[in-house]
């Protein structure tokens, strides 16, 4: 980009120019609410993973917000200092193969964006926030890649430092996803924050998640599983402690569980835990996770808890695979999104079509050639009636509400806020307002991406298949000119009355449009 855009912010990697070439080499770094992860890994011509290094940082992020979800300054330099030292790994990549990720914490924590812009200054990449929906399909993704590709039905459970994640699916993906704000962290805080565990508090533990559990319960105990798999460092760090009390071997019973719930209690303390198998960074926490899975196995009934190594950062490996060899997952999601809410298709796909053709012609004079311009002005063509299915009155207002607030596979948190400005802007004023949020290096992308989508939308206005010609558009640092052949706006009126009514609306933005 020019050298005065802004710096990159957070979520979506902003247009440059001379992205580096192909790596093997990909990364994946979630910033969890109890530890920092970093995962760099290889995936073969086969498809599976060659593990390079991992990098582990216990953070306790979750830790360090206040009543007012405010981050303490001890734990911001934990994050920072550890950030650092992940940056330094991973500097040599090219942001196509790096994803790094916030999950509950970072979508919880008041004015996050702050941090995330130092953050992603130290790192060297750009973060995205991610939804509990989204963190779960990556979850899923992780644990069940390479698994038998049989039709059994599988149940993921990951506990986390913040939330825990439940996925039912089979070998096609998940079918049920859910994140409830249920993890070790903030459950050891609620109930064992001075250090004492008593067997009233732990009983008063392990009713509070199945509290948090009891809305999904029925639907997914209706739905069934054939096994059930637990990930992450709650699970696994509860399974190594019965393994080393003989409770266990490739699986966490019930029955193991409740011995290990009574040795818990008869601690009496944190301080006193001193368990086999058990790491030091994880004793803090340890009480809380073992509430919040008893609780997972009471809600769920179940008796029997594989386990797996793997999780959301190796799911976020595959994903940058699919990212990089198509994009099918979103594209998918897009198509699903427009159809639960009655777009026209084909209305939809011309807006599309006439929005790339603009692009395509004004890409280098504007500096929209990063490709996620293009695919961001593609998703938002098609996704820009949904608002319809609220009312026809302001519906590029319900489009950006629908589409900020609802959960749309396969993105993040600022990649679906880009859209939905998009679709907000896409008719009526072209308001400045609208862009508060949006990421400082996506403000005026997004704005000239906004003005081709509106022409696209004006020129396909009549809703006829074919109507708009082949057509020249020229751009000018402030402006566009316009020109459609033949006499194709005489006879058209209707649209010239459009585009005479758009040049003002686009001058009053500090924009230029001419057309003849």
């Amino acid at each position: 980009m020019a050298a005065d855009t802004p710096k990159q912010d957070a979520g979506v990697a902003p247009p440059t120019r001379g992205e580096g070439a192909h790596e093997l080499d990909l990364a994946a770094v979630d910033l969890g609410s109890n530890s920092f992860h970093m995962l760099v890994a290889r995936i073969g011509s086969d498809g599976l993973m060659q593990v390079i290094d991992r990098l582990r940082e216990p953070v306790r992020l979750a830790g360090g917000l206040d009543s007012d979800r405010r981050l303490s300054m001890e734990a911001r330099e934990r994050a920072l200092r550890c950030l650092a030292r992940f940056g330094e790994r991973i500097q040599h990549l090219p942001s196509r193969n790096v994803r790094v990720v916030g999950t509950n914490t970072l979508r919880e924590m008041h004015q996050g964006f702050a941090f995330i812009e130092t953050a992603e200054a130290t790192l060297g990449h750009n973060i995205e926030v991610i939804s509990g929906a989204e963190e779960a399909r990556l979850v899923y993704e992780g644990v069940t890649r390479g698994l038998e590709a049989d039709q059994r039905r599988r149940l993921v459970v990951d506990i986390g430092g913040g939330s825990t994640e439940l996925v039912i699916g089979d070998a096609q993906g998940p079918r049920l996803l859910e994140s409830v704000s249920l993890g070790c962290v903030v459950h050891t805080q609620r109930f064992f924050e001075d250090g004492s565990i008593t067997r009233k508090r732990f009983q008063a533990a392990r009713l509070a998640a199945r509290v948090e559990l009891e809305y999904l319960e029925r639907q997914y105990r209706e739905a069934g599983w054939d096994i059930a798999i637990g990930s992450s460092g709650t699970v696994r760090g509860i399974w190594r402690v019965l393994m080393a009390y003989g409770w266990a071997d490739d699986e966490i019973t019930r029955e193991g569980l409740e011995q290990l719930i009574d040795v818990v209690i008869a601690t009496g303390r944190i301080s006193a835990i001193k368990f086999e198998g058990l790491r030091e960074d994880r004793r803090p926490v340890f009480p809380g996770g073992v509430a919040a899975l008893a609780g997972v196995f009471d809600s769920l009934g179940i008796e029997r808890m594989r386990t797996s190594d793997r999780a959301l950062r190796e799911g976020l490996i595959y994903d940058i695979c699919e990212r990089n060899g198509g994009d099918a997952i979103r594209s998918e999601s897009v198509l699903v999104t427009a159809r639960r809410y009655s777009v026209d298709e084909a209305h939809a796909r011309d807006v599309a079509d006439t929005a790339r053709h603009a692009l395509s012609q004004i890409a280098k004079t504007w500096e929209l050639q990063h490709p996620q311009c293009e695919r961001l002005l593609e998703w938002a063509a098609l996704l820009h009636e949904v608002g319809l299915s609220v009312s026809h009155a302001s519906y590029h207002k319900h489009g950006e509400y629908i589409l900020r607030n609802m959960d749309i596979q396969g993105f993040s948190q600022t990649e679906q806020k880009l859209v939905s400005v998009l679709v907000r802007l896409h008719r009526g004023k072209l308001s400045s307002t609208v862009l508060d949020g949006v990421p400082g290096a996506w403000a005026q992308p997004i704005k000239r991406l906004a003005i081709l989508l509106r022409l696209a939308y004006l020129l396909n206005r009549s809703r006829k298949p074919g109507v708009v010609p082949a057509f020249a558009l020229r751009a000018t640092r402030n402006g566009l000119h316009l020109e459609l052949p033949g006499r194709w706006l005489e006879n058209n009126p209707l649209t010239c009355a459009d585009l005479e009514r758009e040049a003002t609306q686009l001058k009053a933005a500090g924009y230029r449009l001419s057309f003849r």
